[in-house]
């Protein structure tokens, strides 16, 4: 039995573990480049059913500030990268007004992007966000994919968009932090395929939207979320970290730490196969890495007078991990990538003991003749 683990379920003798929110970042077309923040706890057995006890303690005390934390990392980066844009993103459960008053009162902090979870009362008047947003005349539309989620396929979406901005009421118990200023902005699918639900997004942005090119990034940038979503598949799915068996929470968290760098780098690795197929492998394989692939894979020792691309090492690793490369198997993903590297790593130490043994100058790089002069 694991020491230090709360329960993470609705019953109290249900599951347990551990709670982990990881900030990760990316750029706007979708590339990680790494966690800027992790929090990982456990649940206090004795706080169990008190939900409602909850509501009434600050934000300071509650698992939502997981959210302002994660800002303040956000805000962190943003300060060593003075000339780079940094949004801060967050699903339904990141609609917490105290993190609007936060990115508010930070100067030069970074900017927010979040989607509703709760229709907001507007400063003036009793009217509603949505119905205020509503309203509006559709001011474009777009075409988002859908990636593919469990047995669902991906799938293309043409959202309907209407934008604006807006003065938001605090909550009532929360008059004394202000009214909010954010833009606004739906996006709703109108024919959505039979048997799924549409897509209705209400997000809520720091991030002036005064042009519909302005709101079409505000969209792109909110649907690199799901990124994040990979992430965490290929943390459990491939690192198998609900399955480790250790005797404390330390002791788990410890592993997690090692676990979420490799879950990263398998990530990066697969995006950056699909992306910059082109370049040479030798930008993430080592150079005996990839002449053991390479023999294994063609089942020649002699290598390559040139290392394949990263496309082709990438579609090497994978079918060592399953991927089939037929044609309509796309490219292969991270699980597959996953499982091609553990196989990789086995084969490259047998591989380059046997040949420092047989033929060293198999291992060593090319040698170039140094320039002539005169």
């Amino acid at each position: 039995m694991t020491e230090g683990l709360g329960p993470i379920g609705t019953k109290r003798e249900g599951a347990v573990g551990l709670f982990v929110h990881d900030t990760l970042a990316v750029t706007p077309d979708g590339r990680p480049l790494g966690l800027l923040d992790v929090q990982c706890w456990a649940r206090d057995r004795a706080e169990f059913g008190k939900r409602a006890r909850r509501y009434e303690l600050p934000i300071e005390q509650k698992e939502s500030s997981k959210w302002l934390r994660s800002y303040q990392a956000a805000a962190r980066a943003r300060k060593r990268c003075g000339h780079t844009q940094v949004v801060s993103v967050g699903d339904r459960e990141a609609d917490v007004y105290e993190l609007f008053t936060l990115a508010r009162d930070t100067t030069g902090g970074p900017q927010i992007l979040v989607r509703a979870r709760q229709d907001r009362v507007l400063a003036e008047g009793q009217e509603h966000l949505w119905q205020a947003l509503s309203s509006q005349t559709v001011d474009f539309t777009i075409d988002v994919t859908i990636p593919r989620r469990g047995s669902r396929p991906c799938r293309v979406a043409t959202l309907h968009v209407r934008f604006g901005k807006f003065d938001l009421r605090p909550p009532c118990d929360k008059r004394r932090l202000g009214t909010i200023t954010v833009w606004a902005l739906s996006a709703q699918e109108q024919e959505a395929p039979p048997a799924v639900e549409p897509i209705e997004w209400l997000l809520l942005t720091t991030v002036p939207l005064h042009t519909a090119e302005d709101a079409r990034n505000a969209l792109l940038w909110y649907s690199r979320r799901w990124g994040i979503e990979v992430y965490h598949r290929t943390l459990k799915s491939g690192c198998k970290i609900e399955e480790r068996q250790l005797g404390a929470a330390e002791r788990i968290e410890a592993c997690l730490a090692i676990d979420m760098v490799v879950a990263w780098r398998i990530y990066y690795l697969t995006k950056m196969g699909r992306e910059t197929p082109d370049v040479p492998c030798t930008t993430f394989f080592e150079d005996f890495e990839w002449k053991a692939l390479v023999a294994f894979i063609t089942k020649n020792v002699i290598p390559p007078p040139q290392p394949p691309s990263l496309r082709e090492a990438v579609r090497m690793v994978g079918s060592l991990g399953g991927f089939l490369g037929r044609k309509g198997d796309g490219e292969p993903g991270t699980k597959a990538m996953w499982l091609g590297l553990q196989r990789l790593d086995d084969i490259a130490a047998t591989h380059r003991h046997i040949v420092m043994q047989l033929a060293p100058h198999l291992l060593a790089p090319p040698v170039f003749s140094p320039p002539r002069y005169g």
